[in-house]
């Protein structure tokens, strides 16, 4: 029978995994760049396969490196809640929380991050911004914050928000190029286009009553505030949501274009892997964003002098989570 895998060299893989580089593992674990190498080397005799392909400059997994990392993660994570589970203080969370956010500047979400550092100070946090949808299985982290999207099997979302999207364009392109009638007069305008799911350019935009409208533009770009920059300089018409351009419609600095024809909802989930057994720092990151959730359309909405009832456009959004289930939550035993 071979030798049991020890969980030092579990950990040395799974970090030379996640930092991308053997120097950057040690580092982080204090400990000799050569004691890394010797532990990795030993997981691979002990397992009988390859698991990196390393040279000077280049560190990947092979494919039996990718399946072996998801399970050494949970593996990992199993030993240090059972660690969590007999040092852990009397009502105290603590443990590794690491969390995928897209890139976005919003102050209230930034706020309410801040704020559950502060209520969880034994919750080491390590907010990672990036455009990248991470493998929530075996990547490295326990949840995600995602706009909308499509779930891979074996992950669970909870919705937080929804916000109307709607399209937009500086007065002065409007007078330059003509306000679009209808779904048809996009063709002959230039749309700024976001990317869907972060690394395709958009090519259809939602429309109000169903479906979907084909639409090109010139000016991609990932960053929802460089499109909302886009447009208020006058570069063409782009569709981000509501919260993003509040300001702006009210001051006119933007206008709504084709209220009742282009539009829809954006919504922003919190994403993480179905298990058995949440992690209490997981559990607690999930009801902290779902007590903040409530807040976050009204006050929006406000902000532009409308009724949160209403978008705009005049149609109805989706309504936000109601505050007895962020109750709830606070009531539930993390």
């Amino acid at each position: 029978m071979p030798d049991p895998v020890e969980t030092a060299e579990l950990l040395a893989f799974v970090k030379t995994v996640e930092a991308r580089s053997v120097s950057r593992a040690a580092l982080e674990l204090g400990l000799p760049r050569a004691t890394i190498g010797r532990r990795l080397a030993r997981l691979e005799e002990r397992l009988g396969v390859r698991l990196l392909q390393r040279s000077t400059r280049t560190l990947s997994l092979t494919d039996a490196g990718k399946i072996f990392h998801g399970s050494a993660r949970l593996a990992l994570d199993a030993v240090e809640q059972a660690a969590d589970s007999v040092r852990r203080e009397e009502g105290v969370v603590r443990g590794p929380l690491r969390v995928s956010l897209p890139p976005m500047t919003d102050e209230a979400l930034l706020g309410v991050l801040c704020e559950f550092a502060k209520r969880y100070p034994a919750v080491d946090l390590q907010l990672h911004f990036s455009t990248e949808f991470v493998d929530l299985r075996g990547g490295g982290f326990h949840l995600a914050l995602r706009a909308g999207g499509a779930l891979e099997p074996g992950l669970v979302a909870r919705t937080l928000v929804r916000v109307p999207i709607l399209a937009v364009a500086a007065p002065e392109y409007l007078r330059a190029h003509g306000t679009p009638k209808s779904a048809r007069d996009l063709r002959h305008h230039r749309c700024l286009l976001g990317f869907t799911r972060g690394v395709v350019p958009e090519s259809h935009w939602p429309l109000l009553r169903g479906g979907k409208l084909h639409v090109e533009g010139s000016f991609v770009s990932n960053s929802l505030p460089m499109l909302v920059r886009a447009a208020l300089v006058g570069l063409g018409i782009t569709l981000v949501p509501l919260p993003l351009v509040a300001g702006a419609l009210e001051q006119g600095r933007l206008v709504h274009v084709l209220p009742t024809v282009v539009g829809g909802e954006a919504r922003l989930s919190v994403v993480y892997a179905e298990r058995e057994l949440t992690p209490p720092q997981v559990r607690a990151f999930i009801d902290f964003l779902v007590e903040w959730a409530p807040e976050f359309l009204p006050r929006q909405t406000v902000e532009l002098g409308t009724s949160p009832a209403r978008s705009p456009s005049g149609e109805r959004p989706a309504r936000a989570p109601k505050r007895r289930r962020a109750r709830a939550a606070r009531r539930k035993p993390v």
